[in-house]
């Protein structure tokens, strides 16, 4: 069996990972430049040294123990670790967030820099629509990208999974980025706050080196409150989010960055994940279950089994 699966975050990674073990000749196709999704490091080079955040998910919450077990054999092979300063559940991605999808990508086919703006059927399978032509055919398709980007794609093929999608509207996130030439000491991490959903110090992850690298994210209100304001704003609202939370002084940065997640925070559509066996499509990704990686996870292994009748 041929399948196509249009997007590399993790759910699209869980995904086709399964269904190539199970046997089946599985592609991925991901607008994007690397794999993960959320599941992202951004790096800067600074005076002080290069600084490294995960400005998506900042940790994996491995509290149950079938996401757990996953995460301990992907240590085994040096890209997850444990991250206690965030938690006895928390883990990470090693040297970097970013490593974990990486490692999963390499055993798959995956084409990056590839944007699928809608998908055909006819008899002889499912077509990936592009502006320049089209890729296929494929026995099964299977979108796992974010609910806003999934529902334009199924609205043509299935309209009960298209309005699941409709119906499950995802939050933005601004995160921002900062390198400092300081050090500040505990804690490590800052809780909610007016603006801040969530504010980490990275340097203590497993395999960070640099300076002290400090990721502050908007809670989901305030980002949509400020979604269209110009970038260096948002940045200069959220260092001084973090000043207040360290509450030490001004800061000495020597580095900033700024990204907006528009689709940052998934809804709940509490599906699982969707499977037309007749059309040989199905749908996956943290939107159908809730936020976080192990919902993005759970959700992929979900629908593999039931691609593959196993489920």
């Amino acid at each position: 069996m041929r399948v196509a699966i249009i997007g590399a975050g993790l759910a699209g990674l869980t995904c086709g990972a399964r269904l190539k073990a199970l046997g089946l000749c599985v592609s991925l196709f991901d607008k994007g430049r690397g794999p993960g999704g959320r599941l992202a490091t951004r790096r800067l080079e600074t005076c002080a040294g290069t600084a490294s955040f995960d400005h998506g998910a900042p940790f994996l919450d491995g509290g149950s123990p079938e996401f757990r077990s996953w995460l301990e054999g992907w240590a085994t092979r040096g890209v997850a670790a444990r991250w206690l300063e965030g938690g006895e559940a928390s883990w990470t991605g090693t040297p970097s967030m970013n490593a974990l999808p990486r490692a999963i990508a390499e055993e798959l086919r995956v084409t990056h820099g590839c944007f699928v703006r809608g998908m055909a059927r006819d008899a002889a399978g499912w077509h990936l629509l592009q502006e320049d032509g089209r890729i296929g055919p494929f026995d099964t398709a299977i979108v796992a990208l974010p609910a806003e980007q999934a529902a334009p794609i199924l609205a043509l093929q299935d309209m009960r999974m298209a309005a699941a999608a409709i119906g499950t509207p995802s939050a933005p996130c601004w995160s921002a980025m900062f390198a400092l030439r300081q050090e500040i000491g505990d804690p490590p991490v800052f809780s909610k706050t007016d603006i801040v959903r969530f504010a980490a110090c990275g340097t203590g992850k497993p395999g960070r080196a640099g300076p002290q690298a400090w990721t502050v994210q908007a809670c989901p209100g305030w980002s949509r409150q400020h979604l269209d304001d110009a970038p260096p704003v948002v940045l200069r609202a959220l260092r001084d989010a973090l000043t207040r939370l360290v509450g030490n002084g001004a800061l000495d940065i020597a580095a900033g960055d700024i990204h907006r997640w528009r689709f940052g925070l998934s809804g709940a559509a509490g599906e699982g994940a969707l499977w037309n066996p007749r059309l040989g499509l199905g749908a996956c990704g943290d939107w159908l279950i809730g936020p976080g990686a192990e919902a993005a996870w759970r959700s992929g292994t979900l629908l593999a089994g039931l691609v593959a009748g196993t489920g």
